[in-house]
C-alpha cells in the first residue's frame, strides 16, 4: 500500500511526498482506523503506527490529472520527489500506487506566483504538547498514548486559524523530527483540532548508513533551506517552541536568508516543562536585528502571540 501524504508545488513543479508499505494486517487496521474506513472505537496505540515494513526502492505511479510519472522510493519506503508538470494554482488530485495495490488520493497545493506569506510550524511542544525533550515521556507520548489523548497546545490551533484567514492562499508546511510513521496519527491530529491543511516535512525513523541516531537539527536546517530556494519571494511565518533547538534553527535562517523572514513566533515552554528540557541554545542574536526586533515574539501561548501578529499588521 502507499500512505500519500499532501503535497506542494508552483507552476511548472510539485513534490509528492508518500510512503511504499507492505500490507501488514496490523498496520492497515490501524490506517483504515485513522482514515476513518473502519469504526472501530478501541483506542489506538501509537506503538502501531511503527508496525509498518516499508518497501525498499518501490516503484511508485504518480497521476496527477492527465499526467503520469513512474518514481522510486528510497531505502525506508519514502516517496519524496519533485516532478516537472505545469499545473494551475490551487489544489489537485494525486493518486498514488504500487504494483498490486489501490491507488491511494491525496492533494497537492500549487502555490500562486502573487502568494509572499508562507507559514512554517514546529509540532513537538508547538501544536501538540508531547514533552518531547523528556525522552521517557517523549516515548510515551509516541508509543502508548492513544490518539484522541494528545492535547493540542493552548491557543496555537486558533493562531493557526487566524494566519489561515488573513493569508488564504498561504502555504502551510508542518515540519517536525517526527517519523515518516505517524503521517496518518498527526495527519487526524490536526484536522481534529481545527489546524489548517498542509504538508508534513518529517524524517526516517531509525539509523542512517553513518549514524546510530538522526539529526533532528539537521533535518530542519535542511528543510528550511530548500523552501527558500523553491520559493525565493516568500516570506514565511516561523513558529516554534523554545523547549529543543528552534530558536536557534530559525536564528540561523533568518541569518542566511533575512528576505525570508516574516515574522518569528517562538512559544515559551512553563517553568515545569522547563526544567525538564533540553533547553534553548543561541549561537548569536543576530536574528533579532535583521528582522528589527518587533517581528521576534516569544510567548507563553498562541493568544498572546496572535495578539502581536495583529501589532505588526501580519493579521
Amino acid at each position: 500500500m502507499v500512505v500519500p501524504s499532501v503535497g506542494y508545488g508552483a507552476p511548472g513543479w510539485v513534490r509528492v511526498i508518500g510512503r511504499a508499505l507492505y500490507k501488514t494486517d496490523m498496520f492497515e487496521e490501524f490506517f483504515n482506523t485513522l482514515e476513518g474506513e473502519n469504526p472501530k472505537s478501541e483506542p489506538i496505540r501509537g506503538w502501531r503506527s511503527f508496525t509498518s515494513i516499508a518497501i525498499s526502492h518501490a516503484r511508485v505511479t504518480v497521476r496527477i490529472e492527465n499526467h503520469e510519472f513512474t518514481v522510486q522510493a528510497d531505502r525506508g519506503g519514502v516517496v519524496d520527489e519533485r516532478i516537472e508538470v505545469d499545473l494551475e494554482p490551487g489544489i489537485h488530485e494525486v493518486y498514488m500506487q504500487v504494483p498490486g495495490s489501490k491507488p491511494a488520493k491525496t492533494t497537492v497545493y500549487i502555490v500562486p506566483p502573487e502568494q509572499k506569506i508562507g507559514v512554517i510550524s514546529d509540532v513537538d511542544d508547538t501544536v501538540m504538547v508531547t514533552a518531547l525533550p523528556r525522552p521517557m515521556l517523549a516515548a510515551w507520548n509516541s508509543f502508548v498514548l492513544n490518539e484522541h489523548a494528545r492535547t493540542p497546545t493552548p491557543g496555537m490551533a486558533v493562531l493557526m486559524d487566524r494566519i489561515h484567514r488573513a493569508h488564504p492562499q498561504a502555504p502551510f508546511m508542518y515540519l517536525s523530527t517526527g517519523a515518516w510513521n505517524v503521517t496518518p496519527t498527526l495527519r487526524r491530529f490536526l484536522s481534529r483540532n481545527a489546524y489548517p491543511k498542509g504538508t508534513f516535512l518529517l524524517t526516517d525513523w531509525g539509523p542512517t548508513p553513518d549514524r546510530w541516531f538522526r539529526s533532528g537539527s539537521q533535518h530542519k536546517v535542511e528543510s528550511l533551506k530548500r523552501l527558500a530556494a523553491e520559493f525565493p519571494d516568500m516570506k514565511w511565518i516561523l513558529i516554534g517552541d523554545d523547549g529543543q533547538r528552534d530558536p536557534d534553527i530559525y536564528n540561523g535562517f533568518a541569518v542566511r536568508y533575512p528576505q525570508n523572514v516574516a515574522a518569528i513566533l517562538i512559544r515559551n515552554l512553563t517553568l515545569g516543562e522547563s526544567v525538564l528540557a533540553s533547553g534553548r541554545v543561541w549561537g548569536d542574536k543576530r536574528a533579532q536585528q535583521i528582522t528589527t526586533g518587533d517581528l521576534w515574539m516569544e510567548a507563553n501561548d498562541g493568544a498572546t502571540l496572535l495578539a502581536r501578529l495583529k501589532e505588526v499588521g501580519l493579521l
